[in-house]
């Protein structure tokens, strides 16, 4: 006990002891009006916090793989995407735009830390309005050199899966996770055109089901990995397959219906990414000092990049990717 005419300085630790009593409860003011969406109930914070526990699993097992975390502009001087949709910004009097993804910078921490990963923020102008589009998402980015091909990106990728979902149960009982299997399906983007009696450039979300959908019942896997997108749907930087012209080193990552991750080998000699921004009739000049850094000599790389929000809400079962967004930014919001 502390005597009477004690004085306890501010900031001191104390314990107070008393009787807990029933009192009347008085309104000084008119009922508050209850919210839309009360982001306090338990079921709606869980998940954020399953968004918590995701990331704390990608960061973790990255790191026990020797990663190093990096943070890269989010304001850059050209589109990283080479004609996505991008949101163009006043820079003290020059254009410059908001970042599409860090996979410029990443590449060139390659040279640096030979393995690195982010988690961060980027933008798309996208102009649909759909359940799996926002302009503002997060994305959980790798990147790593000294690889033979895509299929390193691939195996890690599974890793990096397996920790994630690690990560969630352990911290959220109770969800209803995928078993990431120890090799998950591969289908290559001819063959998978072929099955789907096609002959496009992409897959339409239709097509991504039906193809999820032959996993499952083919390979008991809710995961599937669609490899050699063409050249024509992947970004300048894009590694060719050798052996099968028109096609790359590519990947997307299909999961429960949804494409969820977009990887793969990237372009490392300088000479062969001037002849790909020729190819397709691009202007070297904006790409300049990220193409210096190949002129010094790059290993052979490659990564991916987790769209966290689709993650969670294909995770969940949710039908919105906006709902496991706290603060949707989409064509109608830019509020709160």
């Amino acid at each position: 006990m502390v005597p009477p005419d004690t004085v306890v300085p501010a900031e001191t630790v104390v314990e107070i002891r008393g009787v807990v009593t029933e009192n009347a409860i008085t309104l000084p003011s008119e009922p508050a009006v209850a919210p839309p969406v009360a982001l306090r109930h338990p079921k709606l914070r869980a998940r954020f916090t399953v968004a918590a526990a995701g990331v704390n699993g990608f960061r973790s097992t990255l790191d026990g793989f020797g990663f190093t975390e990096i943070h890269t502009p989010k304001i850059v001087g050209s589109a990283t995407e080479s004609g996505a949709n991008v949101f163009e910004l006043d820079y003290f009097g020059r254009r410059a735009y908001l970042a599409q993804s860090p996979q410029l910078f990443k590449q060139a921490m390659v040279g640096v830390f030979e393995r690195v990963y982010e988690v961060g923020p980027v933008f798309r102008a996208e102009p649909h309005d759909t359940a799996r589009h926002l302009a503002q998402y997060t994305s959980l980015d790798a990147e790593f050199g000294f690889i033979e091909d895509h299929r390193d990106v691939m195996a890690l990728l599974r890793e990096v899966l397996a920790g994630m979902t690690a990560a969630i149960a352990e911290r959220v009982p109770g969800v209803a996770l995928p078993r990431v299997p120890a090799e998950i399906p591969v289908l290559h983007f001819s063959e998978a055109q072929k099955m789907l009696g096609r002959d496009d450039p992409d897959l339409a979300p239709e097509h991504e089901r039906s193809l999820s959908d032959w996993a499952k019942r083919t390979h008991d896997s809710e995961f599937l990995f669609v490899t050699g997108y063409p050249s024509r749907e992947r970004p300048f930087y894009t590694h060719p397959e050798p052996d099968r012209p028109g096609y790359t080193n590519s990947f997307d990552l299909l999961f429960r219906g949804l494409e969820l991750v977009t990887g793969g080998q990237r372009l490392h000699r300088h000479a062969d990414y001037l002849t790909a921004l020729a190819e397709r009739g691009m202007d070297a000049g904006p790409y300049r000092g990220y193409l210096d850094t190949f002129a010094h000599g790059m290993p052979p790389h490659g990564g991916f990049a987790i769209g966290l929000e689709r993650w969670v809400a294909r995770v969940l079962g949710l039908d919105n990717v906006r709902y496991t967004t706290l603060f949707p930014r989409d064509l109608h919001r830019l509020s709160p």
